[in-house]
């Protein structure tokens, strides 16, 4: 497993090894002694699977009072996975990161606890694995605008299929500073 550490504190691209023939591929998406070697200490509580199609853009989510670490993995087709980060003691707070994750050649991110995370579609259809150390509670979800012009986030679809709770979530100057995580 190869991983590449971002300047973004917190941030990792992973690498796992694919074993891959004529008949297929077989992958470890998570083996807990492989990842708390390259650092990954947090404790991962529920798994999630979503489906979007091309040109649907989803995000920038993030807990409030329990954000979660998460580890994403895309299982087909291909995404821009976009990371926002909201610690406010973060040198590198309200800078984004924004990377193709596919099929082929699978690579995943690490984030920590802190980070908004949004993605957009770029091929048919994208189903994605997330692994996450805290539980999904609507109740504390927070959002950041995906097009937040002072993020820059260079989108790479050009009118993405938004929902309008994505479409109405406030710029990050807007948050007040109780409604970040609270890390």
């Amino acid at each position: 497993m190869r991983v590449t550490r971002h300047d973004m504190m917190g941030l990792l691209l992973i690498e796992p090894v694919c074993f891959a023939d004529a008949r297929g591929f077989f992958l470890e998406t998570y083996k807990v002694p492989r990842y708390r070697d390259a650092g990954i200490l947090d404790n991962f509580v529920q798994d999630n699977h979503s489906r979007s199609r091309q040109g649907v853009l989803r995000g920038l989510h993030f807990q409030i009072k329990k954000p979660q670490a998460q580890i994403v993995t895309v299982m087909r087709g291909a995404i821009f996975d976009v990371v926002v980060d909201l610690r406010p003691s973060s040198p590198t707070f309200g800078r984004s990161a924004g990377m193709r994750l596919s099929e082929d050649g699978v690579r995943q991110v690490y984030m920590a606890p802190g980070f908004a995370h949004g993605f957009c579609v770029l091929s048919d259809y994208a189903d994605l694995h997330y692994k996450v150390s805290q539980t999904y509670d609507h109740a504390d979800e927070g959002g950041l605008l995906w097009r937040d012009p002072k993020l820059a986030i260079e989108w790479p679809v050009a009118d993405p299929t938004v929902s309008a709770r994505d479409d109405a979530f406030p710029a990050l100057q807007d948050i007040p500073r109780e409604n970040l995580p609270q890390i």
